[in-house]
């Protein structure tokens, strides 16, 4: 499948999609084009959870997109969190705008845990963030802090890297 193809979503819809319907095709999308450690995701059976911490923007677009999918043997839930303690067994998690003034400490808090960080506001990749989703002339494009990325000890495909501007720590 061509990345274009991939980036589409698990399923083509006829009308045109919204932003945070696209949004949750790429979130669905940086499952299958991330690498966690072998003892990250669990055993067979368990969920391989996106979390979302904050206000959600998504509705039930992300929910849908990724029901009765999975990540090999995992299936993939949506959970809702007001705290990154509480978002410690996802595996993605998007840091809705509602939480950029506490950026730093939720990074902070999240750090260490093998969890892919994501979100759409300025400054998300300069300030430690590893996945910022950029809308750019009506389309969607990726910021990838690399370093943020192989800190926790996730690989990114170089399908997605090839797609996406790469940009460190401080330099959004």
């Amino acid at each position: 499948m061509g990345l274009s193809m991939a980036l589409a979503g698990p399923s083509a819809k006829a009308a045109a999609p919204k932003e945070y319907q696209v949004k949750a095709a790429f979130l669905f999308n940086l499952a299958q084009f991330v690498t966690w450690p072998p003892n990250a995701l669990g055993k067979a059976d368990r969920p391989f959870i996106i979390g979302i911490l904050g206000q959600d923007p998504f509705g039930r677009s992300l929910d849908e997109t990724v029901k009765g999918e999975k990540v090999g043997t995992h299936p993939m839930v949506v959970r809702r969190y007001g705290s990154a303690k509480d978002a410690k067994d996802c595996r993605i998690v998007f840091i809705s705008a509602s939480e950029k003034a506490r950026l730093g400490p939720l990074l902070q808090e999240l750090s260490g845990r093998n969890i892919l960080t994501v979100g759409d506001f300025e400054g998300f990749a300069r300030g430690g963030g590893m996945v910022r989703f950029r809308t750019e002339k009506g389309k969607v494009r990726l910021r990838i802090n690399l370093g943020a990325a192989k800190s926790a000890h996730l690989t990114i495909s170089s399908k997605i890297l090839r797609v996406a501007e790469i940009v460190e720590t401080g330099r959004d």
